[in-house]
């Protein structure tokens, strides 16, 4: 999405769509009908989803309600968030939908790896598929919490949620702390649900998925870290949003599907890379939707990265490219001082001194790198069709 103020170009959505910029020539490869091929699969990963957090309600209000011992109570309802308890909201969040962006690049991976035919591999990865799920929850909620962002998908964020609980309740003590308390447990209650699903997987996908999980957290901390200092160095924008957003949600997908087929180092090698450019496409496009997203389409405000002062690619080039008046608003990103109407000057600044052209032309780039990646060796022809499709989907979304 672009400033109403200052438009600057779409983003190119038909096959063979290419055009000249002043940074380059944005391409956009053909889309990929992915639907077909995935739905049996990304039903079978609901489900997993939903008897996952069936279980966790079960264990929640019915083995943990038992009373403790003779003439002891039953426990009764958590009062003060009535039938909104921690594994309510993690289901409600669940039931908001998503993209399902990583079960679909693990189950890819495999199919482009040729796990095809072997429903063992098929199995582990629908159990992966819904254990990237409920660990993206868990960073949605974790992240609204660090970002203090009051909305999440469109709906309250659980800490928003939690908080408007407590003041209903005239309950004692903070409602701002205690609404960020109970979001912290129910992202903990999705990562342990999470990790649940993964101890039944074969051994090298947990070591992925310990790598994956490791990853996210040092790429949150160098995010929160690189917001408190100001930076904007490109090199830092890039490190996190690798960490924070490629890796986990490409990359180390993509490597899970192929362990579960087994693949042989040159196909891995080659989703891997294929991997590394499309999570680069995919952390480019979130700084863009970060800055000039449709809060309808994104669920988050208008300049949400401005707002937040987030280290991203676009600050880097901002801070490259503005001067004057527009610099010395750059200065207040990320404080109390930047206003609603600082944040409309920025955007209109930012694409009129042809950031947007900039990043668009590097999404481009990344995502014609991952077409040769995937040209590189013999790869299954279904496969590299979904990740084509994917590619495309992941490059150009509107949030």
């Amino acid at each position: 999405m672009t400033p109403a103020a200052s438009p600057s170009p779409a983003a190119p959505r038909s096959a063979g769509d290419a055009r000249r910029t002043g940074e380059g020539t944005v391409h956009a490869l053909p889309a990929a009908s992915t639907t077909a091929l995935t739905q049996d699969y990304l039903v079978a990963v609901d489900r997993e989803l939903t008897e996952a957090i069936a279980s966790l309600v079960r264990t929640w209000h019915v083995e943990l309600a038992s009373p403790l011992g003779p003439g002891s109570p039953p426990a009764g309802p958590a009062d003060i968030l009535l039938d909104h308890d921690l594994p309510e909201m993690l289901q409600a969040l669940n039931g908001t939908g998503g993209k399902r962006i990583r079960p679909s690049m693990a189950y890819w991976g495999w199919v482009a790896a040729g796990g095809g035919d072997d429903e063992q591999g098929r199995a582990a990865v629908v159990r992966a598929g819904a254990a990237l799920e409920l660990l993206h929850i868990f960073a949605l909620i974790h992240d609204d919490v660090m970002d203090e962002s009051d909305s999440r998908r469109g709906q309250p964020s659980v800490h928003t949620l939690a908080a408007q609980l407590h003041l209903h309740a005239g309950a004692r003590g903070d409602a701002r702390h205690f609404g960020e308390s109970i979001a912290v447990l129910v992202g903990d209650l999705a990562h342990a649900e999470a990790d649940h699903l993964v101890t039944e997987l074969p051994r090298p996908m947990r070591q992925i998925w310990r790598l994956l999980v490791v990853e996210l957290v040092h790429g949150q901390s160098r995010d929160l870290t690189g917001s408190a200092s100001g930076r904007r160095d490109l090199d830092h924008a890039r490190r996190v949003a690798r960490m924070k957003s490629g890796r986990y949600t490409v990359q180390r997908p993509l490597e899970l599907g192929a362990a579960a087929a087994g693949a042989p180092d040159e196909v891995r090698d080659a989703l891997m890379d294929y991997g590394e450019e499309v999570g680069e496409a995919f952390a480019l496009r979130d700084d863009l939707l970060g800055v000039w997203g449709d809060p309808r389409s994104t669920g988050k405000p208008a300049g949400d990265d401005l707002i937040n002062g987030k280290p991203t690619v676009i600050m880097a080039l901002a801070d490259d490219r503005l001067q004057g008046g527009a610099r010395r608003l750059l200065r207040r990103v990320g404080t109390p001082e930047l206003s609603p109407a600082d944040v409309t000057a920025l955007q209109s600044a930012l694409a009129e001194q042809g950031v947007v052209e900039a990043v668009e032309a590097r999404i481009s780039e990344h995502v014609q790198a991952a077409g040769a990646a995937l040209a590189r060796t013999a790869l299954d022809p279904a496969g590299v069709a979904g990740l084509t499709g994917m590619a495309h989907l992941i490059a150009w979304r509107d949030r």
